[in-house]
């Protein structure tokens, strides 16, 4: 009892001198505000009983006992004794009736992470079981009953079963060695590499509770952009370090590796995979890697792609390269998952074409642990995509999803942009795979092919402020990741309104206008950056504010001007059969729908076609006149936010309320520089005016194109 004492102790220390700042996430555990409901449940939790000392069945009962003991106000204690209102938590080991309660089949089902709660009669007594197969199960189960309290839901029948529906739910961060975070726009990274492994910040340890809280339970540490040093023995000593702190919370650690680190820490004259000597030092190193760290997940790869070095440098494939690492892995049950971003300048292919056309030819010629991750739209992470073409194209071989949480095409982290509308409308979308019209998420979860290996990764938004986060709602995109991957059929709206009442308050009025804020803002975003299909026209390099007009870098796929292509005639990308036929790799049904200008998706249609200016659009305005109309529109929904924002003043704390204000306040002025050169740019080529009624930029086209930003973050 000491030991629990004091770890909760000082967990209540750290919430008392942090105070609003966003640092406790959506783990606030402040005592419930609704007189009623806390009596009602102090009545029915009285204490907690969970017979096993077990790592992870510890790691459960202390974030119970720590719940229970803030959102209640009085400390819950710990008992063997089963009285009224005791929770019991354990495994069918430890509780041998629960055999007997769930049954063999359902027990079955809960696989090594899912969990059951459940209101039952135990020795005469009311008592909450929350069990599962494995300690993972319980301790996603402990943090889901403390959601449901946060979220001040009843408990008074309940009969909750849940199981991931994705087996592998990862976090990737892009931090580098030198603690610099590539597109990370909430500081340095978290991992103080220079003290690890002797000293083990809170910091991780509260890193790994939020992941857990949501069903995270994978981490990578490093970025895509890797670098070989983190493979060596005294880095591995660091790795080590924090995978024990992980491990009790069930997170893996997952390591990039740079495909040419047996030349650079391996002094070997090649890093072919077909070489025998290479073989041999992946497997060494390896094995290294696992004697330090007995659980290690296994590698992501990036590799021939924006001068990463990969299997190509040796005239090999991906499925070599892949396989090399796979093979090296698979006696300590490790994973490959080889990112399909790849572009080569040397190829005069559309871009959009490039990964379908360097993976689809590899189908069925992976190893069983190699995962394909897939970013979700075939360009890059813009604030609308469609769907990769890849989903639906590869029926031999896992196909995983990668997100971006930092939002490097979204306004950093300035701007109030909730991602699960996005994450929700690709994980929707119809591939008409095999023509059964199997959504994204049945592909990425296994279901539409029979893969047992399944998986979701984020690019994760994290470093070091104090909130984590950079923008407060930042957290939400986090949030939101974990929740999804664990059930993908979760609406927006739910997610929101949990992460809002976890993180702010329950109190009705602010759920409701945060939620109506939050949910609306993606499209908001699209409509001030990128309305009616435009994508890739932001700053160059540093990927801040609008550039529609760069032409000058040193690749053509990397102009704005590649991707839109505006002329006096019109405006947008021609990836119909009369153009770069990119449409060519989605299913005839999808192709169909996307190749005819009458029946694209408005919000897609300059993806896929060079429209004239005067183009009819659907409500009977020109295109030209609708693309005015999305960007205005843009900028009066962000000061709608703003006027919306202002009504919670005293529905919250002052800290987090005037750090919101602020940033909508430059949401807005930047949401106004992006229409202003945007429309200005565009209308040098359709040489209309903007619509009357409409406020007139008060800069010239010249004043934006002279901006510059030499210290914006990279």
């Amino acid at each position: 009892m000491k030991k629990w004492t004091g770890i909760i102790i000082g967990i209540f220390l750290s919430v008392s001198v942090l105070g609003e700042n966003g640092y406790r996430l959506w783990l606030r555990y402040n005592t419930i505000d609704n007189a009623a409901l806390l009596q009602q449940y102090r009545q029915q939790l009285t204490s907690i009983s969970c017979p096993s000392d077990n790592g992870r069945l510890i790691a459960a009962h202390e974030e119970l006992q720590t719940g229970l003991s803030g959102l209640l106000g009085k400390k819950v204690p710990l008992q063997m004794a089963v009285i009224n209102g005791t929770i019991m938590m354990g495994l069918p080991s430890h509780l041998p009736f629960i055999r007997t309660l769930v049954g063999e089949s359902t027990l079955a089902g809960l696989g090594n992470e899912g969990f059951i709660i459940r209101t039952i009669r135990r020795d005469g007594k009311n008592v909450i079981l929350i069990a599962g197969n494995k300690e993972a199960g319980v301790l996603y189960g402990a943090f889901h009953f403390l959601r449901l309290l946060q979220t001040h839901q009843p408990i008074q029948q309940l009969n909750i079963i849940s199981t991931p529906k994705i087996q592998l739910r990862l976090l990737n961060h892009w931090d580098n060695l030198n603690r610099t975070v590539e597109r990370g726009y909430a500081g340095n990274s978290i991992w103080d590499w220079q003290r690890l492994p002797g000293y083990i910040d809170q910091r991780y340890i509260d890193y790994a509770r939020a992941n857990a809280s949501i069903g995270i339970n994978g981490t990578v540490l490093t970025n895509v952009n890797a670098n070989a040093m983190i493979l060596t023995e005294s880095w591995l000593q660091k790795v080590a370090a924090l995978a024990s702190v992980f491990r009790k919370y069930n997170i893996k650690v997952y390591l990039t590796a740079r495909f040419s680190a047996p030349v650079e820490i391996g002094k070997l004259k090649t890093a072919d995979p077909l070489d025998p000597e290479v073989q041999r030092w992946w497997k060494e190193k390896t094995n290294e890697i696992y004697r330090h760290i007995p659980d290690f997940g296994g590698f992501l790869v990036k590799a021939n792609s924006e001068g990463q070095p990969g299997p190509q440098n040796y005239q090999r494939n991906h499925a070599d390269g892949a396989n090399m690492l796979a093979d090296a892995l698979a006696p300590h049950g490790g994973i490959v998952m080889w990112r399909a971003f790849v572009y080569s300048n040397e190829s005069p292919e559309d871009r959009f074409k490039q990964a379908y056309n360097e993976f689809k030819p590899l189908d069925g010629q992976f190893r069983k642990n190699v995962l394909i991750q897939v970013k979700n739209g075939p360009i890059d992470f813009q604030p609308r995509e469609p769907f990769h073409p890849l989903f639906g194209a590869m029926p031999k071989t896992p196909l995983m999803m990668e997100y971006q949480l930092t939002q490097e095409y979204m306004g950093f982290a300035t701007h109030l942009v909730y991602l699960a509308p996005l994450f929700t409308e690709v994980l929707n979308a119809d591939t008409h795979s095999k023509g059964s019209g199997y959504t994204v998420a049945e592909i990425i979860d296994g279901s539409a092919d029979g893969h047992s290996l399944s998986g979701m990764a984020g690019v994760s938004n994290i470093g070091s402020d104090i909130n984590w986060t950079g923008h407060p709602f930042g957290q939400s995109n986090w949030y939101s990741l974990g929740r999804l991957a664990w059930e993908p059929s979760l609406a927006p709206a739910q997610v929101a309104n949990e992460w809002i009442r976890q993180t702010f308050t329950n109190k009705k009025a602010f759920v409701d206008t945060v939620q109506q804020i939050m949910l609306a803002s993606r499209e908001i975003m699209v409509n001030y950056m990128t309305p009616l299909g435009l994508h890739h026209i932001m700053g160059y390099g540093h990927h801040y504010g609008p550039a529609p007009w760069y032409d000058k870098a040193p690749r053509a796929d990397w102009n704005p001007v590649y991707f839109h292509k505006a002329d006096s005639a019109g405006l947008g990308f021609n990836r119909t059969a009369t153009g770069s036929n990119a449409l060519a790799q989605y299913q005839p049904a999808v192709r169909q729908q996307y190749e005819n200008i009458n029946t694209c998706p408005e919000d897609l249609l300059l993806w896929f076609h060079h429209v004239p200016w005067d183009h009819k659009m659907r409500s009977g305005k020109t295109l030209w006149e609708t693309l005015c109309d999305k960007y205005y529109s843009g900028v009066d929904s962000v000061r709608w936010m703003q006027r919306s924002w202002d009504r919670m003043k005293d529905l919250i704390d002052a800290e987090r309320f005037n750090e919101v204000k602020q940033l909508l306040a430059i949401q807005e002025q930047e949401a106004v520089w992006w229409r202003n050169a945007c429309l200005l740019y565009f209308q040098t080529f359709s040489r209309r005016p903007i619509p009357a009624g409409y406020e007139k930029p008060d800069k010239t086209l010249d004043y934006y194109k002279a901006l510059s930003f030499p210290y914006a973050p990279h």
